[in-house]
């Protein structure tokens, strides 16, 4: 049995749901396993789960997934962390002076992964839908769409961070 597997064993019964949709998101889908397992880690993170992400991560390695994909996974987590509350502030502030205002904030991730921009791109989209930030999720689509990415990858990631996120809530529900 897998590191994913035995968490989710632990999903109460009311959320048995999540525990099988868990292992059809990370089976299935047109993205590739790469592609599956960077999202799936980076929603993990994103849901202040490390329990599933750890068990994600040893279940990616024990897959071959490269190393570059798990670490753009967690800077993904971690850039669109910031990212999603200052645009989703100018966002629901929604007054043209904020937009006027200088961002400076660092994000030199976002052009040079350490795997490809198309899985980086994925990886934030899927954090940028757990946080609600319209948006990070507009700009993150759009890059993947002008980058030949398919609007069923896109809802693929997009079903892998609903079901992790559903999962990370599961989990901390009493057993």
């Amino acid at each position: 049995m897998s590191a994913t597997e035995t968490l989710a064993a632990r999903i109460p019964e009311a959320a048995r749901d999540l525990r099988l949709n868990l292992q059809a998101v990370l089976r299935d889908g047109t993205l590739t396993p790469t592609q599956r397992w960077g999202v799936a880690i980076a929603s993990a993170i994103a849901s202040r789960s490390p329990a599933l992400r750890d068990a994600l991560v040893a279940d990616a390695a024990a897959a071959d997934v490269p190393a570059a994909v798990v670490e753009d996974a967690t800077a993904a987590a971690a850039i669109m962390g910031m990212n999603n509350v200052y645009y989703r502030f100018r966002h629901l502030v929604g007054l043209p002076g904020y937009e006027q205002q200088r961002v400076g904030l660092r994000m030199n991730r976002l052009v040079k992964p350490a795997s490809s921009r198309a899985d980086f791109e994925l990886f934030a989209l899927a954090v940028s839908a757990i946080n609600a930030c319209e948006t990070c999720i507009r700009g993150h689509e759009k890059a993947l769409r002008d980058q030949g990415i398919t609007e069923e990858q896109v809802n693929d990631a997009v079903r892998i961070a609903a079901v992790v996120h559903g999962t990370a809530v599961a989990l901390q529900m009493p057993e």
